[in-house]
């Protein structure tokens, strides 16, 4: 095989080996994403019960209230127009409460209350999560028009 034969061979071998490894990374990436819904996205379209999404959000003032058991919290997540029922089993973030931002991560039961397996709360008096924030404008925006 001539030499020219050759470097064309190994340059479609490479660019097969880049395509695979290409389509093998997309595939792990989009077995293992989860969607950023605020409560009113929930709404407009209704994520599977069992589907694994982030929720986020203001935590609504009046709305926390701890269960019997002693470990789950109860409460609802709203953007000022719509609010979602979350329960949470397990110790929350020292930044968690009432009318703060908060991502939670989990999936909606058949009753239709997210069921979260993670709550990350803001860190300081500044910060809100981008996604929360886009979310707390759209709606607002909405809303005062």
């Amino acid at each position: 095989m001539k030499p020219k034969h050759q470097r064309l061979v190994l340059l479609g071998l490479a660019l097969a080996a880049m395509a695979g490894a290409l389509a093998l990374g997309i595939s792990a990436l989009g077995t293992s994403a989860t969607y950023f819904y605020a409560p009113s996205d929930v709404f407009a379209h209704a994520p599977a019960p069992g589907e694994a999404i982030r929720l986020g959000g203001l935590v609504q003032k009046g709305s926390v209230q701890r269960l019997p058991d002693g470990l789950t919290l109860a409460f609802r997540v709203t953007d000022n127009a719509r609010d979602v029922p979350v329960r949470y089993t397990g110790i929350v973030p020292d930044l968690f409460r009432e009318g703060q931002g908060v991502i939670t991560e989990g999936h909606f039961d058949a009753q239709g209350t997210f069921i979260a397996t993670s709550v990350l709360a803001k860190h300081d008096e500044k910060y809100m999560p981008p996604e929360v924030a886009g979310s707390l404008h759209k709606v607002q925006g909405k809303v005062t028009s």
